[in-house]
């Protein structure tokens, strides 16, 4: 029976995978064919023992690691009895020669994370090559600006893209740099000392990474430090609060009254049980209500690092749970919002009539900094149009027509100049140049 969402609701096939108890298991008994093969090496276990032991792990199935694990209530003796039951006597005896428990299970951890990590990047350069096209697309697309939710000077559809674009390339960024840190193992025995590798643990560890292609750890208690996955997941926290920004946005240009942007309507989509013309943002409201699962799980991991002395099992549980939620909901995330960008809908004519929605208001501050250039002190060309502006405002009256009133304005200003100077399509400074260098420098990492 299905419980939790993510069963049947929410995520990929690729990832849910990653953290499937066979894929769980197949990485633990590559991490003690690791180890073995990693002693062998040095000639702590016989070569045709670590040989057997390599081989034998295709036959450990998963129903017998549960069934010795009901016995015997331990998860990772479990998974050594199986080997074990599979090997010769002689090959027996050396399965999890000198290591403890967390040596196999947070390098068989790093293995998983590095599947997940694959799977997060393709997807986040996905992500970051579809809001380069659509910055490209619209570098030219003028559009009202919004501070405090109120109308602003003109910017662009592509800046506000080249800006989203911007953010996930420094996401791709940390993800480069918090890997190295995170895909690491370890062979460091009960409380870091390696005392049962003897002199030899050092080179057994680095060994054993080897075969798995991972980093080794430079110390270690019994586990490896959780601020290398509390990096990850802050990662992953930070990356879908991106995503939660974007779809706010999206879902705000959506609104009735402004209905700049849309998300994709299939035809026969149902957007209410109640109000057949309902056209609702559920893609985007799906990645802000589920974004806020991926940020509860920061303050967890971040706990798992404050554990008893050497260790305790408290970050074990939760790690069983944190692990597979936050990377499945990211992954599901990231999908979701590259179709949801991908497909996004635009209305110039409603872009267009927004733009001019305040009667020329929003262009103030043009009127304000060509007064100042001509001889008006900035400050009293602020007083200037602030006060015509009011006056429009409250009399209804087209900001053009308030300030042609008045003598200390046309003492400058021509009726061409504030035609001019009140198109919004001439107010977009540098916004056309920075899309193209945003999307000249990004370019290369998709």
């Amino acid at each position: 029976m299905a419980i939790h969402p993510i069963e049947y609701r929410y995520g990929t096939d690729e990832m849910k995978y990653v953290w499937s108890e066979a894929n769980r298991l197949e990485k633990l008994l590559k991490t003690e064919a690791a180890l073995s093969n990693a002693e062998a090496k040095i000639g702590m276990v016989p070569a045709e023992a670590a040989a057997e032991i390599e081989k034998s792990i295709a036959h450990v199935k998963i129903e017998r690691v549960a069934e010795i694990e009901d016995e015997i209530h331990h998860d990772m003796m479990a998974i050594v009895i199986a080997i074990s039951e599979q090997c010769t006597d002689d090959a027996a005896k050396w399965v999890h020669f000198g290591a403890t428990s967390n040596d196999i299970l947070d390098t068989a951890t790093a293995l998983q994370m590095m599947d997940a990590v694959a799977i997060l990047e393709e997807k986040t350069r996905t992500l970051l090559d579809v809001l380069l096209t659509k910055a490209e697309e619209h570098k030219n697309t003028v559009c009202a600006g919004r501070t405090h939710g109120q109308i602003g000077v003109p910017t662009t559809y592509g800046l506000r893209f080249a800006i989203w674009a911007s953010e996930v390339g420094r996401h791709l960024e940390r993800l480069a740099q918090l890997t190295p840190r995170l895909l690491v193992g370890q062979m460091t025995g009960a409380v870091g000392t390696q005392a049962a590798f003897g002199n030899d643990g050092i080179e057994i560890q680095e060994y054993a990474m080897e075969y798995l292609g991972l980093g080794s750890v430079d110390v270690s208690n019994q586990i490896i430090q959780r601020d290398r996955h509390a990096e990850f997941v802050m990662w992953m926290a930070n990356t879908v609060t991106t995503l939660d920004k974007i779809a706010v946005e999206i879902r705000t240009l959506q609104r009735s009254e402004i209905a700049e942007v849309e998300e994709s309507f299939r035809k026969g989509q149902v957007g209410s049980s109640t109000m057949p013309h309902k056209r609702n943002p559920i893609k985007s409201e799906q990645i802000s209500g589920l974004a806020r699962i991926v940020r509860s799980m920061v303050e967890p991991e971040l706990l798992n690092n404050t554990l008893w002395d050497e260790r305790d099992l408290t970050n074990s549980s939760c790690e069983r749970i944190v692990f597979p939620e936050s990377c499945v909901l990211t992954d599901h995330l990231l999908k979701l919002a590259i179709g949801v960008i991908e497909n996004l809908r635009f209305y110039p004519e409603n872009i267009r009539r927004n733009l001019d929605l305040l009667r020329g208001l929003n262009m103030g501050e043009a009127i304000m900094i060509d007064l100042a250039k001509r001889g008006v002190g900035r400050q009293e060309a602020h007083e200037i149009v602030r006060s015509s502006a009011m006056e429009a405002h409250e009399s209804g009256k087209h900001l053009k027509d308030v300030l042609l009133s008045r003598p200390d304005v046309t003492k400058y200003l021509t009726e061409s100049d504030i035609n001019d100077l009140l198109n919004p399509d001439m107010y977009i400074g540098t916004a056309v140049a920075q899309v193209e260098n945003v999307v000249e420098k990004l370019r290369t990492q998709v």
